[in-house]
């Protein structure tokens, strides 16, 4: 009897667990039937592409002037003709419409001479043409003549998706066609440094590299994101781009237009706690206009650097990315309200956009010096040497007369390197007032700096303007 009684609890404790296991079986997602359907819509797309032709020693010895063998190679080699070679890729995508237009990403048939979609179903393979591609986006839309009644699979409302919510990606991982993985959303909104519109699903399925164009799939079997980007270094991260987004491009895409965004002509960067306390803002949020193009849509509705840009028609601006891509959301032409924060008080601004143009981005460069300067000053407070704006650095900088003063040293530890001031930025402003002098500067620093613990500086560097807001206290 007394080896019988723990064998008895044993099995008491195991009938009890039963219901336990039961419960947690039941409450996990059943991926089977969802694969099966789901996965008929997915297809395998195949790129080839002609690289230029190159020769790797030559390439090296290109860089190796001194080299004993650089006269041998020219001799002998260097006339030698190469063939251009072909390189072959791997990606996937999803069939959108019964007719075979098939979504995908843009770098997946980036400069490809020869794109070939796979259908899962009957194992066919058939030519894609290029219908239309949004770069910016990663965006692309393929045609295959396959007849009009595939399998298809619909977007779901991303925006209205959860963290922690269950969902599968189907793709061609390393060519292993239509592999199925499943995971949930990690994060929403995640900008890794892709474009100017990021805006990512974070999901821990896996994702690996021939994933890219596939659908991340919801438990209704809907397409909430279409997976695009890894983190190399990393295992169990992976992001999409949100279906909402990538519906309304795709539709544009299929209709035969170019993506046209609005713009409204100013550079912008984030809030942090102590610029707003520079500015004496509530909290940390919305965009802080750091120039505005002459001519633009802000300019001509009259936004300034140092302006911060809370709302866009009565909605909030949480920060600068949030900004930018609800103003490219807006369609060229569109009228909106910008809801500004300056100098201690809340304004409005009507303001019509135009079209985002190619070159945007584009910033003039360089920040020559030459001719007398003067003598260099210091702000101890902050940690930095200073000095008037030579002519010479003011043509470069494309100004029309000298304004401003150069850093001309920021002290290691201080303040100023803290909130990452560099030698060779140009202060124009303090505090939003015009420097015009090293006094007038040090004089900001000291008495209104001091007031407030904090000193915003507008700063020119390499052609932009930003802002940097360095503590005191």
């Amino acid at each position: 009897m007394l080896f019988r009684k723990p064998s008895a609890l044993l099995v008491l404790a195991l009938l009890l667990a039963l219901p336990i296991q039961a419960a947690a079986k039941a409450s996990l997602p059943e991926f089977a039937d969802l694969a099966e359907h789901a996965g008929k819509a997915v297809v395998n797309i195949s790129t080839v592409k002609t690289a230029p032709a190159t020769n790797p020693l030559q390439e090296f010895l290109k860089n190796q002037p001194n080299s004993p063998f650089r006269d041998f190679f020219d001799q002998f080699m260097g006339n030698m003709p190469m063939q251009p070679r072909k390189m072959s890729a791997l990606g996937s995508g999803f069939v959108i419409s019964a007719d075979g237009y098939v979504a995908t990403n843009n770098h997946v048939i980036a400069d490809a001479d020869q794109i070939t979609v796979k259908l899962q179903e009957n194992g066919k393979e058939y030519p894609a043409k290029i219908v239309g591609r949004d770069p910016e986006t990663d965006l692309a839309l393929l045609k295959i003549e396959a007849g009009d009644n595939l399998p298809v699979l619909s977007f779901g409302d991303s925006d209205s998706l959860r963290v922690g919510e269950w969902v599968m990606a189907i793709g061609n991982p390393f060519g292993l066609g239509h592999t199925v993985t499943a995971g949930i959303v990690s994060a929403k909104g995640r900008i890794i440094g892709q474009g100017a519109f990021d805006n990512f699903i974070q999901t821990d399925a896996s994702i690996n590299p021939g994933n890219s164009g596939g659908p991340l799939i919801d438990l209704d079997g809907r397409v909430i994101g279409i997976n695009t980007a890894i983190i190399a270094s990393g295992q169990g991260i992976g992001f999409a781009i949100p279906s909402n987004m990538a519906a309304k491009i795709l539709d544009q895409l299929k209709s035969g237009k170019t993506p046209k965004r609005g713009w409204l002509g100013v550079t912008i960067q984030g809030v942090d706690e102590n610029t707003a306390k520079a500015l004496g803002l509530p909290g940390a949020k919305g965009a802080l206009v750091s120039a505005v193009s002459p001519g633009d849509p802000a300019d001509k509705a009259g936004v300034k650097a140092g302006d911060v840009i809370l709302k866009v028609n009565g909605e909030p601006v949480e920060d600068s990315a949030a900004l930018l891509r609800t103003i490219a959301g807006m369609a060229p032409g569109e009228k909106a309200t910008l809801g500004i924060w300056r100098q201690g008080k809340e304004i409005s601004r009507k303001v019509t956009l135009e079209e985002r143009g190619p070159n945007i981005a584009a910033m003039e460069r360089g920040q020559g010096q030459g001719g007398p300067q003067a003598k260099e000053q210091a702000a101890e407070e902050i940690g930095v040497t200073v000095r008037p704006v030579s002519p010479q650095e003011a043509r470069a900088l494309g100004m029309d007369k000298p304004q401003g003063l150069v850093i001309t040293g920021v002290r290691e530890g201080s303040p100023a390197s803290q909130s990452d001031v560099r030698p060779g930025d140009v202060v124009l402003e303090a505090n939003q007032n015009p420097v015009s002098s090293v006094a007038e500067f040090q004089k900001i620093v000291r008495e209104d700096g001091k007031k407030r613990g904090v000193v915003m500086l507008l700063l020119k560097r390499q052609g932009r303007n930003i802002f940097r807001t360095i503590g005191l206290e």
